[in-house]
């Protein structure tokens, strides 16, 4: 592709982290002129803190990215070294894929899939003003006076706005350990209008992998099967590199309690809210005095690296003490820090003020995704890239939006719990958070979702076909078993034994013998069925956990209808709460300040009860309120 040389563009991307990275392709991919703008087009798609991805609540959100045409769990099963199944003894609603990831190398892949991208430049430049026409964002200026212009933009800035490090009682400004901050962007949305906090979050030290005695320790080992997140790639590597697992003591948290006074959440040099789901090793000495131990993983960085990430041993005390805390731990005895940990403290913009397209509220055409909103996490992150990205090019093409729910993914569960919630600390997605969980597991996800990725132009015809096959084969397998019944008898309930569950006493199906917990489909199929070739693990797994799971399912499918309803009614933005009779003084406060996009994300809001719903229900009706 030619490079642009009058710097106008239909899409410009601030930022080149994981949300930005996910914005830019889908964008490019759907035929616009993205521009990417990053502070180090060295550091593409930085892992700063954990070298992995996925995770319980979050490989939920890669595997819904990878169903629309997204490219985080492409990138990453290309470049893990190691990849595991969590929760596997427990219901499938629960169960996640973890990897570690090789640092390096997914930056490296990531950046190259950037510079491969038809339609897509990428750009070094640090964005100091969003420009706005006629309360429409139309450009961005940089730091060096540079002005590029564009009919959207999506800022999605990190940790870099106003980045402030801290290690013990030493500060200063950086976006990331050796990278400059976002000095004035701050300012230029605050002029804007928006409302912006602070967050802060924080990292462990690495050692030097040579120096840590792995004896001490316990291996640590992948699952040993053929995972993968992207439905769409052909299998990716098979490495199996290993984790080691130790256990702070006694001793560790004796060096803590002594030195306490040096901890930047005692001090007071850290008084900004973290994320309570990774508290720092001070913070839990402090919380939990009765613990006497905690875990610390030590996870490679990469195949080729010798840098260990001590998760579990995260803090932002001065490096001497740091030093002094690690060779307590059993294994790290001699492990010498190659980089200490640090905390980051960063203005974010409170999400309340963004539409469920990721727009905001105040100025159109200028769409938020990741930290900036208030979220932890790479994946959190991703996910609110590509939603910004598409949504960004679907307002230019003319198109309707994709609006996520709670009903159809974790990343629905996740835009709703930002816009409606108060936060305290930067936001996580858990499983627990989804109420409809068993319905938006993981090996569904293309299932629900690829539909999108077809409409956007993002996955094409032969993938999708390929998805509606598989559920055909479902469906087909599940009727095969309804229809099939078995008799007691000697040669049945031999076979029923050696399949491990007890024999008949009276006719029964094999769906019905299915549901039992001890049963596995593939078993069953061997001793039942001689085609079992006709279908592949994957028509296996989803009929079995069909089958299993029938009666929850159907459970939550019939919740999700009742509330489907008000879940479709749009509530004008500009509808005035204090003249509507009936509702309470509190809801016409809180409705008039979070200004909710439906009926059912105002169910949400604290402070918003039943009735006020009923009666704004009410209301909506006599206006002929408008469906999504």
């Amino acid at each position: 592709m030619r490079g642009n040389t009058n710097n106008t563009f239909d899409i410009i991307v601030v930022g080149a982290g994981h949300a930005g990275c996910e914005a830019a392709l889908a964008t490019a991919r759907m035929g616009l002129k993205t521009l990417i703008l990053t502070i180090n087009v060295d550091k593409i798609a930085l892992m700063p803190c954990n070298p992995s991805i996925g995770g319980i609540g979050k490989s939920q959100l890669v595997r819904e990215i990878d169903a629309m045409g997204g490219q985080m769990g492409k990138t990453a099963d290309k470049t893990f070294i190691q990849i595991k199944n969590l929760n596997s003894s427990k219901g499938p609603a629960v169960q996640a894929l973890r990897t570690q990831i090789d640092k390096k190398e997914y930056e490296i892949e990531m950046k190259k899939t950037l510079e491969n991208t038809a339609n897509l430049t990428l750009r070094q430049g640090t964005v100091s003003e969003i420009i706005i026409e006629d309360g429409n964002a139309v450009g961005v200026k940089t730091e060096s006076g540079v002005i590029f212009k564009a009919r959207s933009v999506v800022v999605t800035s990190g940790t870099f706005l106003r980045g402030r490090i801290i290690i013990g009682d030493k500060d200063y400004p950086a976006g990331r350990m050796g990278e400059y901050p976002a000095m004035r962007l701050s300012e230029n949305l605050l002029n804007i209008g928006f409302k912006i906090d602070r967050f802060q979050t924080a990292t462990p030290p690495r050692v030097d992998g040579r120096t840590v005695d792995f004896s001490k320790t316990s291996i640590q080992n992948g699952s040993g099967e053929s995972l993968r997140f992207s439905f769409w790639d052909a299998p990716g590597n098979n490495n199996n590199i290993p984790c080691h697992l130790t256990y702070t003591n006694e001793l560790t948290h004796k060096i803590i309690a002594e030195n306490i006074r040096y901890s930047p959440i005692k001090s007071g040099m850290v008084d900004t809210h973290g994320p309570r789901h990774c508290p720092s090793i001070d913070r839990k000495v402090i919380n939990f005095p009765e613990k006497t131990r905690h875990p610390v993983f030590i996870e490679p960085e990469g195949a080729l690296s010798n840098e260990m990430y001590l998760q579990g041993l995260t803090t932002s005390m001065p490096a001497l003490i740091q030093q002094k805390i690690v060779n307590t731990v059993d294994g790290l005895e001699d492990a010498r820090i190659v980089r200490p940990g640090y905390a980051v403290e960063y203005d974010y913009i409170i999400p309340d003020q963004l539409n469920f397209t990721l727009e905001s509220k105040l100025i159109g055409n200028l769409y938020f995704a990741g930290q900036i909103n208030g979220t932890s996490g790479y994946e959190e992150a991703a996910a609110q890239g590509f939603i910004a990205g598409v949504n960004a090019a679907q307002k230019i093409r003319g198109n309707r939006p994709i609006i996520m729910t709670r009903e159809n993914s974790y990343i629905g569960v996740m835009i709703d719990d930002l816009l409606t919630k108060e936060l305290i600390e930067p936001y996580r997605m858990y499983t627990s958070r989804a109420e409809y969980r068993l319905l938006l597991r993981s090996d569904n996800a293309d299932v629900r979702l690829s539909k999108f990725g077809l409409k956007l132009g993002l996955i094409t015809k032969e993938q999708f076909a390929g998805v509606q096959l598989r559920e055909e084969k479902v469906k087909e397998l599940i009727s095969f078993l309804k229809s099939n019944g078995l008799n007691p008898g000697h040669k049945t309930n031999q076979k029923l034994i050696s399949v491990g569950t007890k024999p008949l006493d009276k006719p029964n199906t094999l769906y019905q013998i299915l549901k039992r917990p001890e049963v596995s489909i593939s078993r069953l199929m061997r001793e039942f069925y001689n085609g079992q070739d006709r279908y592949d693990e994957k028509v296996f797994a989803r009929t079995e956990m069909m089958v299993k799971y029938e009666g929850y399912i159907n459970r939550q499918v019939a919740e999700a209808k009742k509330l489907e309803g008000i879940e479709k009614y749009i509530i004008p933005l500009d509808l005035d709460y204090y003249k509507i009779m009936g509702i309470t003084y509190e809801a016409r406060e809180k409705l008039s300040n979070k200004r909710p996009n439906t009926l059912g994300q105002a169910s949400r809001i604290a402070g918003v009860s039943p009735v006020d719903i009923s009666v704004l229900s009410i209301i909506l009706k006599k206006k002929s309120g408008k469906q999504l």
